[in-house]
C-alpha cells in the first residue's frame, strides 16, 4: 500500500481515522478525511502501543496492526483457516472463552487450533453444532453469557461449593438424574444418594428415586460415557474434564438448558475409570465431584 502521511486527504485518510477511533485514539469529531497534526499524533501512540517503530505515518505494518486492533468480538465469522485469523476480536474471543472455563492457552489473538479446540467444546456445552466456526449463533450465546466473562480472568482453580453448604440449593431445584448403562445409572443413584444424605428434602434425584414421573419444571440431566450419542439434537453436553472448570461450564449450559420447554442437559463422564480405581470407587468419585460441581453452578445462576 502507499504510505498515508501528513497532509494526504481522502477515504484512505478517513479509513485510518475510523479505526483510530475504534481504539480510543481518536475522537469521532476528528474523523474528517484530513491528516492532520491531530491524526499523526494518534498515529505515534499507536506504533507506541503495538511495539512497532516510533513514527507518525501509516505503512504496511501500521496499517496491518490498525485493522487487527480495531476488530471486535462479531464484526467478522471466525474459523480456523491458513494463514490463520488475528486480531482484537480473537483476544476477546480467547478471554470469554477462558472466563468461561474452556482454556485457550495463551491470549495472543491468533485462531489456531487451542482455540478451535476451546470453541468447538464451548459450542458442545452450550447445544450449539460443534464445528468449531464463531458465527452468529455463537457470537449470540456469548454476547447471552457477557456479564459472567466480561473482564473476568481465566479460572485456574476448582470453584467448589461443597455439601455442607448445598443444602439449600439441593432442595430448590429439581433435577432428575439418569443414565443408560450399568455404570452411568450407578453414578446417576450415587448422587442421589449423596443429596438426600446432605438434605432429606433434596430434589436431586436419580430416575429410579423419582415417585413420580418428571415434568417440563425438571431438569434431565443424562450421564453419558464417551462418544455415546443422543438422539436429541441442540442439548448441552458438558465434559467432565477438566474437572477445575466443572462447576464454571455447567452454569452457562444449565441456564441453555433451562431455555427450552423440557429441560435437558448432558454429562458426559471421561470413563469407567478413575486412577485405575475399581468400579465402586470410580463411580463414588464422579458422583462426589459431579453433585459439588451441579451445587456450586445451580447456585451461580
Amino acid at each position: 500500500m502507499q504510505t498515508i502521511k501528513l497532509g494526504d486527504t481522502g477515504a484512505a485518510v478517513e479509513d485510518v481515522q475510523q479505526r483510530l477511533a475504534v481504539v480510543s485514539l481518536l475522537d469521532e469529531s476528528q474523523v474528517t478525511g484530513v491528516f492532520d497534526e491531530a491524526t499523526a499524533e494518534a498515529v505515534r501512540a499507536f506504533r507506541a502501543k503495538v511495539g512497532l517503530e516510533p513514527g507518525g505515518k501509516v505503512d504496511d505494518k501500521t496499517w496491518s496492526a490498525l485493522v487487527d486492533a480495531s476488530y471486535h468480538l462479531g464484526d467478522r465469522t471466525l474459523y480456523l483457516r491458513m494463514p490463520y485469523f488475528h486480531g482484537h476480536d480473537i483476544v476477546e474471543l480467547q478471554q470469554a472463552l477462558g472466563a468461561l472455563g474452556f482454556p485457550v492457552g495463551p491470549e495472543d489473538g491468533i485462531f489456531g487450533a487451542f482455540t478451535e479446540d476451546a470453541v468447538r467444546k464451548f459450542q458442545r456445552n452450550m447445544g450449539l453444532p460443534s464445528d468449531g466456526i464463531v458465527g452468529a449463533y455463537t457470537f449470540a450465546t456469548l454476547h447471552n453469557l457477557e456479564h459472567s466473562w466480561q473482564g473476568k480472568k481465566p479460572l485456574n482453580r476448582p470453584v467448589n461449593l461443597g455439601f455442607a453448604r448445598a443444602s439449600n440449593v439441593l432442595e430448590q431445584n429439581a433435577l432428575c438424574l439418569f443414565g443408560t448403562d450399568d455404570f452411568t445409572r450407578g453414578v446417576a443413584s450415587r448422587m442421589s444418594n449423596l443429596g438426600l444424605a446432605t438434605n432429606p428434602a433434596s430434589k436431586v434425584l436419580s430416575a429410579d428415586s423419582l415417585l413420580v414421573s418428571p415434568d417440563e419444571t425438571m431438569l434431565l440431566v443424562h450421564l453419558v460415557l464417551p462418544g455415546e450419542q443422543v438422539p436429541i439434537e441442540r442439548v448441552p453436553r458438558v465434559s467432565f474434564v477438566p474437572d477445575e472448570t466443572l462447576a464454571l461450564r455447567m452454569a452457562p449450559a444449565i441456564n441453555a438448558a433451562y431455555r427450552k420447554p423440557w429441560p435437558r442437559m448432558i454429562l458426559e463422564l471421561p470413563g469407567t475409570s478413575w486412577e485405575d480405581a475399581g468400579e465402586d470407587r470410580s463411580m463414588q468419585h464422579y458422583a462426589i465431584t459431579l453433585l459439588d460441581a451441579l451445587c456450586s453452578a445451580l447456585e451461580r445462576r
